[in-house]
């Protein structure tokens, strides 16, 4: 098998979140910058009458308080920094795809970064979702630094010929 790529399945549903996450990331961004000139009060005002909710009952009335804080700068700097962390887990899934070793220590770093906020989450309050989330994270860090030497490429420069006089 030298000279040959293994498959790894585990490593395409890998590749399979990181592009998805990407992917979602980027929608999100693109719409959160599109409310940034909408009038936002209305816009909330409106779905709650369009799914017949009483907007002045007290969650949906503080709800309304709070988005009436929010800005277009704000709403900008979100949108920037959504469509930064997409671009982020799309260059990742690309690189992982294409098994280069750099992509494969970015994932570990990403997933270890969030391993101590999931669990912090956690501790403030159980979510089986913020759970399901920090088990795909360790399980990531774990199966990519076990398997790393066997499912990415390592550049390696290659002496160079030697002439004999």
């Amino acid at each position: 098998m030298a000279g040959k790529t293994q498959r790894a399945p585990t490593l395409y549903a890998i590749i399979a979140i990181k592009l998805g996450k990407g992917v979602l990331l980027l929608l999100i961004a693109l719409g959160v910058y599109s409310l940034a000139d909408n009038d936002l009060i209305h816009d909330y005002r409106q779905l709650l009458h369009w799914i017949h909710i009483d907007p002045e009952r007290k969650f949906f009335a503080e709800l309304a308080r709070s988005i009436r804080k929010i800005t277009p700068e704000n709403i900008f700097w979100v949108a920037r920094g959504t469509a930064f962390y997409s671009i982020f887990s799309l260059i990742e899934g690309v690189g992982l795809f294409y098994r280069v070793s750099w992509a494969g220590w970015m994932a570990i770093c990403e997933s270890i970064f969030f391993i101590p906020i999931e669990v912090y989450e956690l501790m403030r309050g159980f979510s089986p979702a913020v759970f399901v989330i920090l088990l795909i994270n360790v399980f990531i860090v774990i199966y990519l630094v076990q398997n790393r030497h066997r499912l990415f490429h390592h550049h390696v420069r290659k002496p160079e010929p030697s002439i004999d006089i």
